[in-house]
Formats: C-alpha cells, sequence, structure tokens
C-alpha cells in the first residue's frame, strides 16, 4: 500500500478524538479495492455510505460488492430496505452510528465508504444536514411541484448547490431547498460552520484525470450490461417493483424505464446510463473538493 505510511502515522497520531478513516471518490474510483486493502490491514469494518446500496436486489448498477470481493471484511448499511421502501437520512445516521460506537467499543478503527457525500458528511460532522428537522407545512408544498419546477425552485434560492444535484434527484432538491427555508443559509454557508466530530483521516485512490475517469465509467457501464444488469432490472419489476419507486429512481435503473414496453433500443439505455453517471461523477467530484481542507485538521 502506498498509503501505509499515511496510515501508521494517522495511528500513532494522539488525538481526544475518536479515529475514523473516510474514503472517498467519484463512482468508478477504485474505491472497493483500497477499502478492502485498508480494512485487512486494519483488522476493521466498512460501513458503506452509498444511498443506494442499502436498497436490497439492486447488486449491478449500485457497484455493490459482492461476496468474494469482501474478502471476509465485514461490511454494513447494505441491503437495509427494499427498494419500495424509505429510508431518510435520519435513519441512516442513527443505525450507522450504533455500528460506530461498537467497533470502538472493540477498539478498532470504522472505515466510511461510499460515493454519497451527503451520507458521510451526516456521520463525521458536527453540524449537518439531519440536523434541521423537517418541517410538514412546507413539505406538502413541495409535494405537488413537478421535479422541474422544484429544481428550478432550489436554482433560484441555492444555485450553487443545484449545481451538484440532478433534476430528477427529487428528495436532495427536496432537502436544499428545506435547508435554505427553514435556517436562511445556503449549503455552503451550511458546510462551511461543520466542524470534525473525529479524528478523521481522508483517503481517495489516484483515479487520474477527468478524461480518464469518464473512460473508465463508459466501459464500466457497457461491462455492467453484460453483467446481466438487464436482468436484474427484470427481476425487479417481476417482484412488482417500479420506476415510481424511491429505490429504482437511481443511475441505471431509471433508464430502463420503457425499455421492457417500448421501442428503446439497447445503445440508448447504455448511452443515457453513462451520460448520467458521468454527470453525477463531476458532481462528486465538486462534493468532494472540500474534503481537501480537512486532511490537516485534528
Amino acid at each position: 500500500m502506498s498509503y501505509i505510511q499515511e496510515l501508521q502515522d494517522f495511528l500513532k497520531h494522539k488525538s481526544n478524538k475518536r479515529k475514523c478513516i473516510v474514503i472517498y471518490g467519484p463512482t468508478g474510483s477504485w474505491k472497493t479495492d483500497m477499502s478492502i486493502e485498508i480494512a485487512k490491514f486494519l483488522e476493521t469494518e466498512i460501513i458503506s455510505t452509498d444511498s443506494r446500496q442499502i436498497f436490497k436486489y439492486m447488486n449491478i448498477w449500485t457497484g455493490k460488492i459482492t461476496q468474494e470481493e469482501m474478502q471476509w471484511v465485514q461490511h454494513h448499511m447494505m441491503d437495509v430496505v427494499t427498494p419500495n421502501q424509505s429510508f431518510s437520512m435520519g435513519d441512516f445516521v442513527r443505525a450507522s452510528q450504533v455500528v460506530m460506537n461498537e467497533l470502538w467499543e472493540d477498539d478498532k478503527v470504522p472505515m466510511l465508504v461510499g460515493w454519497t457525500g451527503l451520507y458521510i458528511d451526516s456521520l463525521i460532522f458536527e453540524r449537518n444536514a439531519a440536523e434541521v428537522w423537517s418541517d410538514s407545512e412546507l413539505r406538502k408544498q413541495l409535494d405537488v411541484l413537478s421535479n422541474e419546477e422544484l429544481y428550478q425552485k432550489l436554482i433560484e434560492i441555492d444555485p450553487e448547490y443545484a449545481a451538484e444535484l440532478h433534476m430528477n434527484n427529487r428528495p436532495y432538491v427536496e432537502r436544499g431547498i428545506e435547508i435554505m427555508t427553514m435556517t436562511g443559509k445556503s449549503k455552503r454557508e451550511f458546510r462551511a460552520e461543520k466542524k470534525l466530530l473525529y479524528d478523521v483521516l481522508f483517503l481517495t485512490p489516484d483515479y487520474g484525470d477527468r478524461a480518464n475517469l469518464y473512460n473508465r465509467i463508459n466501459t464500466r457501464v457497457e461491462m455492467m450490461f453484460d453483467a446481466w444488469a438487464e436482468d436484474e432490472v427484470k427481476s425487479l419489476l417481476e417482484k412488482w417493483y417500479n420506476f415510481s419507486d424511491f429505490g429504482m429512481n437511481s443511475i441505471g435503473y431509471r433508464e430502463f424505464e420503457g425499455y421492457f414496453t417500448w421501442d428503446i433500443k439497447k445503445e440508448e439505455v447504455i448511452d443515457k446510463i453513462q451520460k448520467n453517471s458521468r454527470n453525477y461523477a463531476k458532481r462528486q467530484c465538486t462534493w468532494f473538493r472540500k474534503y481537501e481542507a480537512y486532511k490537516n485538521i485534528k
């Protein structure tokens, strides 16, 4: 491991805070290989901070690690609910903190691994979006708006945060509007106030420049399609889940809407997934850049 010295220095570092490791990076950036290597070295366990891997039966397009790839490393916060069940940020935080506390009690360093920045932030910062409770009256007003109308509203009040999100990522768009409305602060201002709860080591794989990352994403999508991904989506539909379910709105699933009933070609589905995945990776890179400022904070 090229980061072995960094790991050893982190473990030796004296701190009055508990320690944890965050492995972050956009989709297709080899986080899995890196996390397994470190977890085996530290003899610890991994908490998935991927908002889509919490869903059962959704394996291929979410990039969910296989039992063979785990190499006996225990993983948490995967396969928690079915695609039609809701799972809030608060649910994630409460369940993950139980695991983290158990690991600390066993003198292990928790590892947070995934690509959902909001999930990572909710666990490691003192001030986070989970602390701003939902407003039922505001939610009623937002529920009647279309995705496009919601997104336009977020652009108007917090354009910087809107640039990080896809218009169809309704839960996050709604949450962004809610936080701005209730606090009067943009997501950038909200994040700037945050302090780390723990002594955190931030690590990210060296995934090269943006062009190389996009090429890997394109290739990865093609490989996934060949790895029974079409059958996985079909199986979900046969289980009576549909594209309006929360989990099925994920990249790699929503693009199949109409594929089995309309004249949408395989090449068109692949192209849409590749495009949406690249756009998502771009937003992830923007989000994760802020972690650089925390790397030397103890």
